[in-house]
């Protein structure tokens, strides 16, 4: 996946801000809206959108955290607030920052302090406050997207196993997932019945024209959708359901012992074994304890 284009992009954005040393929100809304630059999705690819999404994120934090001008860091930040409201997306895609790079947001907090530029403070804390940061313990660079792209994919699959463990383990739900509707109906029947009782009707309406006035009751002999082909339609919804769990589940209908249809699940790549999933929560939870810390801090600083 090719993002070159949409980088320059970002950075022929930030530096019209920071020619003329641009250093307010409304300064970038100005120069976003002349550009168009909310146009920057039309050209996202189809698929991989979480890996383009943390790609322009990561490009935006590059400027942040950087060694560059005030005018450029806050560009940054200006420019990564814009392209989390402006996402086509919902929900929207959170913007992933490593701990390291919180740090360097907190002495842009505390530069633009200096500089008496109220604006960046306020919008930092917006952000925190509207939950818009995922927190993380390892840096997305040009080098790492791939990386942590495969991390997300890690922590989402160990998710969704865990709640396909916990819908299956129920043998009613098991047994919902994997029935077979037009059996359990007896689909067949119901259409062979639905004809014979419309072929009736009618027999019935053309014999009683013979001999009486049935001008009244011509309207039942209308066609109207049988109730085998509404039955039908019903399982044929049900089977298209049923898919869409399977594969948005990563789970199929397999055989178990006893020749019985059971849904398990199906993990294209190798499965995190218990000790890496124990690893990944005590990580989890260093970083949740940083972040309050850190949150903290930051916060007594905006205000």
């Amino acid at each position: 996946m090719d993002l070159t284009p949409f980088k320059l992009d970002i950075d022929e954005l930030i530096a019209d801000f920071s020619k003329s040393n641009s250093k307010t929100l409304a300064d970038m809304k100005t120069i976003w809206l002349s550009k168009k630059f909310s146009f920057i999705y039309e050209g996202r690819p189809t698929t991989n959108v979480n890996v383009f999404m943390q790609s322009i994120y990561a490009h935006s934090i590059g400027y942040m955290i950087s060694n560059s001008s005030l005018s450029q860091r806050l560009g940054g930040l200006y420019c990564l607030y814009c392209l989390y409201e402006t996402q086509p997306f919902k929900p929207p895609f959170r913007v992933y920052i490593s701990l390291g790079e919180l740090e360097r947001l907190k002495m842009l907090a505390i530069d633009a302090k200096k500089e008496d530029i109220k604006a960046a403070p306020a919008l930092i804390k917006k952000m925190l406050d509207a939950n818009v940061f995922l927190f993380g313990s390892v840096e997305i660079n040009e080098s790492s997207v791939a990386h942590s792209e495969n991390e997300f994919e890690k922590m989402n699959k160990a998710r969704l196993k865990a709640a396909y463990q916990k819908i299956t383990s129920d043998t009613s739900a098991n047994a919902f997932i994997h029935m077979d509707l037009g059996k359990e109906l007896d689909l067949e029947a119901v259409k062979k019945i639905s004809g014979e009782y419309e072929s009736a009707k009618d027999m019935a309406i053309s014999e009683a024209e013979k001999v009486v006035d049935v001008q009244n009751i011509k309207h039942i002999a209308k066609r109207s959708k049988l109730i085998g082909h509404a039955v039908e339609k019903i399982v044929d919804d049900w089977n298209a359901q049923k898919k869409v769990f399977l594969e948005q589940t990563r789970s199929a209908q397999c055989p178990d012992q006893e020749g019985n249809q059971v849904v398990c699940y199906q993990d294209p790549k190798t499965q995190n074994s218990r000790e890496e999933d124990e690893d990944e929560r005590d990580d989890a939870n260093n970083n949740d304890d940083y972040e309050d810390e850190f949150q903290k801090e930051l916060e007594s600083l905006l205000w």
